[in-house]
């Protein structure tokens, strides 16, 4: 069983910063791709930032120069580091991993259960 843990969410008011991590365990070969994705009410979940085993990295439109993703592969690890946060960045934020499994080597896809950030004065 492979499962994902956010932290960091919170309360911040417009233009500060949070860090969001997420940490993987469980039995698995390895971690290929990662991610966060976010979902506010009444919309559909989005992708934020994406980033590979190798350490590239993707973002969404509304997030680029703002957000950061970054990997631990050691620690099985993913970070989002939020700066100059926007009222319309109040979402669910959820960790994303693909995992190669154990004995059968095939990958699956696993979500973490959520952290709220909302950006409010």
């Amino acid at each position: 069983q492979v499962l994902l843990e956010e932290s960091g969410g919170g309360l911040v008011q417009p233009g500060g910063s949070l860090r969001l991590s997420c940490v993987v365990s469980g039995s698995f070969f390895s971690i290929n791709d990662m991610g966060w994705y976010r979902q506010a009410p009444g919309k559909e979940r989005e992708l934020v930032a994406s980033i590979t085993r190798g350490g590239s990295t993707e973002y969404a439109d509304p997030v680029k120069g703002r957000f950061t993703i970054s990997r631990d592969n050691a620690k099985h690890m993913v970070y989002l580091h939020m700066n100059s946060l926007k009222p319309e960045d109040t979402a669910v934020y959820y960790c994303n991993a693909v995992a190669v499994n154990i004995p059968t080597l095939r990958q699956s896809e696993y979500w973490g259960q959520g952290t709220q950030v909302t950006v409010s004065s």
